[in-house]
């Protein structure tokens, strides 16, 4: 690749970088001294990323009544159940996580090479005149390589988070089991927290309360994160950003 090549590629990434962030910027520009907006409620289905679920499912069972009885193969009460168990139905996730990692790793790597290539007597060439000689040197190439790494890197994260979401069942499988997708906004002075939690329940992990653990949700997407005035200054600025991808060093 040419080195206009790549300066080109360089100017094209930049300008779009510059123009992506002109318009972050303008955004940015327009909420000084306002409060950050709360995103409208809509439905999750009709976002852009929104994929419906496929999982494995079991072989269905035909449906059969038993003579004289008033209870159904299949079913899951016998009497009618409050709990969320279709397409809309709204239930209470709680979110308790307490997590501790702690990690250490260390790295040590040496190499030593040596490369040494040289041509003694090429078609008689120790036979020919000292100008011969200098065309064609005994020693062709001679490379000697030394390299070493040290690497240590440890790791000690302590995360927690106790908060209840509410989250709607946005489609049944055929199995019986639900996803479900809940969003919450907290807006605390300049700051605008967010909870997003998502996943498949089984209706029989669900309480009597219309509450499920986080644990017994399957496929569990949890995020927590905020944007605004603090958001924006604990991070570095787009330029820095931008020159920590494009260079190589």
């Amino acid at each position: 690749m040419s080195k206009r090549v790549l300066l080109l590629r360089c100017a094209l990434l930049s300008t779009v970088a510059m123009l992506a962030t002109g318009c972050s910027s303008i955004d940015k520009l327009k909420l000084i001294g306002e409060q950050p907006p709360l995103s409208p409620l809509d439905n999750p289905t009709t976002k852009p990323g929104y994929k419906p679920v496929q999982m494995p499912m079991p072989t269905p069972q035909p449906v059969t009544y038993n003579p004289n009885s008033l209870w159904r193969n299949g079913s899951r009460a016998f009497f009618k159940d409050q709990r969320a168990h279709q397409i809309g139905d709204i239930l209470t996730v709680k979110v308790n996580i307490n997590d501790t990692a702690q990690f250490q790793d260390q790295t040590q790597v040496t190499r030593t090479s040596t490369e040494d290539s040289g041509i003694t007597n090429f078609l008689g060439a120790n036979t020919i005149a000292n100008p011969a000689k200098a065309v064609l040197p005994g020693s062709i190439i001679t490379a000697d390589t030394n390299s070493q790494s040290n690497a240590n890197g440890s790791i000690n994260r302590t995360d927690q988070l106790v908060t209840n979401v509410a989250a709607v069942v946005t489609q049944t499988l055929p199995n019986g089991n639900m996803v479900i997708e809940g969003k919450q906004e907290i807006r605390l002075n300049s700051e605008m927290r967010e909870l997003l939690v998502a996943g498949v329940v089984r209706p029989e992990d669900i309480e009597s309360d219309n509450t499920i653990d986080l644990p017994k949700i399957a496929e569990a997407r949890v995020a927590y994160g905020g944007k605004g005035t603090l958001s924006n200054i604990q991070q570095p600025p787009w330029g820095q950003q931008a020159l920590d991808v494009l260079l190589p060093f």
